[in-house]
């Protein structure tokens, strides 16, 4: 996997912009956590190496956005591969920038520079309920997105009323539901939908302990051949559920080839930073 590019995002202009031979990386290697400097080293990425064909691939991503003293980067020159089945976590305290970097993967929202490459069917944020038209009923909601992703809406109704629990509600405009509500019905939508990757951002606040247990169970036991990309600073959760972990840090990205060194360094360098 590619880990982060230099802090300078290619311009990219698209997909059809052209990714360097080579790019210089942060890389975090199981030597062990001795200093800052084994920590984090600079490598360089291997010169034609051959990606699988069913890949999400990030390139030198940038983002940052307007403050009222210039700009505030959020991300800089982050550069990751998820292949497909693989469970991948992203470690990083609250407005770290992992939600904003879970809509750039999705298209929900534009890089600045940097070029995200699908050549996966990747599902919307889960439980993201932005898209829903408020005026719409829940049903007619239903209809309008299986119709954009080509399925029957009659093939996924019940299931998505099942889960969703949503009863009579669910033929009033979306606009009379609870947060609650309209996240229930996100999530059983993104459920009657099959992707071949799914992003998970800090989902499992939803609902009872119930229904969260239900979408755990959808999630990472009925699909756990699909891919995930999951973003929390819940470690405990990361650990349970992804095969390889990085951390988001200072707009960063770091990789580690060892979950606990993951998990080491999140601790040291962002917790312990973050309590000073």
């Amino acid at each position: 996997m590619g880990a982060v590019g230099a802090p300078h995002g290619n311009d990219a202009g698209g997909l059809l912009g052209r990714w360097p031979p080579l790019a210089l990386q942060h890389d975090v290697h199981d030597s062990g956590l001795h200093d800052d400097d084994a920590i984090v080293r600079l490598a360089h990425a291997q010169p034609g190496a051959q990606e699988s064909p069913s890949v999400i691939t990030l390139r030198n991503i940038s983002k940052r956005y307007p403050v009222r003293r210039g700009y505030h980067s959020v991300l800089s020159g982050v550069n990751a591969t998820i292949h497909p089945g693989e469970r991948f976590g992203i470690l990083g305290r609250n407005g770290a920038g992992k939600s904003t970097l879970i809509r750039i993967i999705s298209g929900q929202e534009d890089a600045d520079s940097g070029i995200v490459d699908r050549k996966m069917n990747v599902s919307w944020p889960i439980a993201f309920s932005g898209a829903f038209q408020g005026s719409l009923t829940g049903h007619d909601n239903l209809k309008f997105i299986a119709r954009i992703h080509g399925k029957d809406p009659a093939s996924i109704q019940q299931d998505v009323e099942n889960f969703a629990e949503l009863g009579s509600f669910f033929n009033e405009p979306v606009k009379t539901y609870s947060t609650g509500m309209r996240a229930r019905l996100a999530f059983a939508l993104s459920l009657a939908i099959e992707f071949d990757c799914y992003l998970i951002d800090e989902v499992f606040s939803v609902g009872d302990a119930r229904f969260q247990e239900r979408c755990q169970h959808e999630l990472f036991e009925k699909r756990k051949d699909r891919a995930y990309i999951l973003v929390s600073h819940n470690q405990a959760f990361i650990k349970k559920h992804c095969q390889r972990v990085a951390v988001l840090d200072e707009g960063v990205l770091y990789n580690f080839d060892d979950v606990d060194l993951a998990f080491k360094y999140y601790m040291t360098n962002v917790m312990h930073t973050e309590q000073k």
